[in-house]
């Protein structure tokens, strides 16, 4: 598993190496293979590693594309990301919010990539036993998914999955309909099943 870690560092490396030589220091190509490396990173746990590459696409996308578009939008909720996975829930926050208002003001407030930040944020607000604020980002994501991708889409199972994790807090579990219980507690079992 590490040989192919390592493999897949030293292609996208590569990839970025090339962006960086044949571009522009600041093209948005380069910012992709910047935050491409840096998720890569981030998944293998190497925060260290990621942060500066997530903060320079980042930066080339605010400058290159404008403050307000998807691909900022999606610089910030990879940075996000990565302060959650790190603990750093205060840091994580506005960069999940400021993501999220700019997916709505450019792709509307039902598109899918509206529903995934509404997620990752009720996840951000989860992971420190704020059911509250969760709550209803997670309803919201789910209603987008639904209506946008059809209820049997992978991505309204990852709803129903992270539903069903927060499933503890007594509002939530009130506000969802008897047919929409019976989903969850399936699905949470599921999770569990060999």
């Amino acid at each position: 598993m590490e040989s192919r870690q390592k493999q897949n560092r030293l292609i996208k490396g590569r990839s970025l190496a090339i962006r960086e030589k044949q571009l522009e220091e600041n093209h948005p190509d380069v910012a992709a293979s910047l935050n491409n490396l840096a998720e890569l990173y981030r998944v293998q746990g190497k925060y260290e590693e990621a942060e500066p590459l997530y903060l320079r696409s980042l930066a080339i996308r605010e400058k290159q594309l404008g403050e307000n578009h998807p691909d900022v939008a999606t610089s910030l909720n990879n940075l996000a990301g990565l302060y959650r996975s790190q603990g750093k829930y205060a840091e994580a926050e506005p960069l999940y919010l400021r993501s999220l208002a700019i997916r709505e003001k450019q792709l509307g407030e039902n598109h899918p990539d509206v529903a995934q930040i509404l997620n990752n944020l009720a996840e951000l607000y989860r992971v420190q036993g704020k059911y509250t604020e969760a709550e209803p980002l997670y309803l919201r994501s789910l209603s987008i998914r639904e209506k946008q991708l059809g209820a049997d889409h992978p991505d309204v199972a990852q709803s129903l999955n992270n539903l069903a994790s927060s499933m503890g807090s007594p509002t939530l579990y009130r506000q969802v309909s008897d047919g929409m219980k019976v989903e969850l507690i399936e699905c949470s079992n599921s999770k569990f099943a060999l």
